[in-house]
């Protein structure tokens, strides 16, 4: 996450990192949620992103941010959300925290109902009856997984951008850089939504394609998948225009809320007919 980043110009606004997020003792790609404490700031994790828990001098609730109090916050990595269990996992998303939101919660759905696709892939490939679609098959297996990896880790994105801005909202109305942080948080904030959105358009036309092309005893499956990735395309929506709404920079906020509208547009109609023609077959 360099200075070009989205995250970066947070981090600068904050008062900067010198470098990026990182963590000598994970791997790339090991993000998880961190907790802030007081004293020297290092630049901890890299990779994915994580989800954060405030504790700010031996406190477990952290007070309002100002540009420098958080240059001396601490960044020490403890766990993944999306390594969580499923009962854990909605845990924490019932708990009295920042993250993970609703935003956190649409990405991860939109990973289950692409995943329905791909075991319906996964049932129907190196079957004699469907051996003419096999490469077809093997596509849409090899391009479900990518979406499927692509919104888990938006997982951790959304959480990673979400936190800094509901801490720059604590800061002192008089402060005035108050207006730079909350912008330039918000933007970012904006960031890891609009992606899911794209990312669940991609897993709403693979549902189309394996709904005509896969297994039929498991198209059920497929109109679950659709239905799924119709309700996240619509939550991550409203994760972006709960932002775009705030923007000064009115013609980047136009931008992101007229693709978000194409999206919901095109995408939507497209979900739910794909689980309507499922319905129509299962009850004729």
């Amino acid at each position: 996450m360099g200075a070009g980043s989205p995250w970066g110009s947070v981090l600068a606004a904050f008062g900067g990192c010198g470098g990026e997020l990182r963590s000598p003792n994970r791997p790339r790609g090991t993000w998880g949620p961190v907790r802030l404490l007081a004293g020297r700031r290092s630049c901890c994790g890299r990779g994915r992103r994580s989800s954060l828990t405030g504790r700010a001098a031996g406190r477990d609730t952290m007070g309002p941010v100002s540009l420098e109090s958080f240059s001396s916050w601490k960044v020490v990595i403890v766990e993944r959300l999306t390594d969580k269990s499923c009962a854990s996992f909605a845990e924490v998303l019932a708990a009295k925290e920042s993250v993970p939101g609703g935003g956190g919660a649409a990405a991860l759905v939109g990973a289950l109902g692409v995943a329905l696709g791909s075991m319906v892939g996964n049932f129907t490939t190196g079957k004699k009856r469907y051996a003419d679609v096999e490469d077809d098959i093997q596509r849409m297996l090899a391009d479900g997984e990518a979406i499927r990896t692509r919104l888990i880790e938006l997982v951790e994105e959304d959480a990673e951008a979400f936190y800094p801005l509901s801490q720059a909202y604590g800061i002192p109305k008089e402060d005035p850089s108050r207006a730079e942080v909350l912008e330039a948080a918000t933007k970012n904030a904006c960031v890891a939504p609009l992606e899911m959105m794209r990312q669940i358009a991609k897993a709403i036309e693979l549902l189309e394609e394996m709904g005509e092309k896969g297994s039929k005893m498991l198209l059920s499956d497929v109109g679950c998948g659709a239905l799924l990735c119709r309700a996240a395309l619509e939550a991550a929506s409203l994760n972006v225009f709960v932002n775009t709404k705030t923007l000064n920079e009115r013609t980047l906020a136009y931008a992101m809320e007229a693709e978000c509208d194409a999206l919901l547009a095109v995408y939507g109609p497209r979900a739910e007919a794909c689980a309507a023609k499922v319905m129509a077959h299962i009850r004729k």
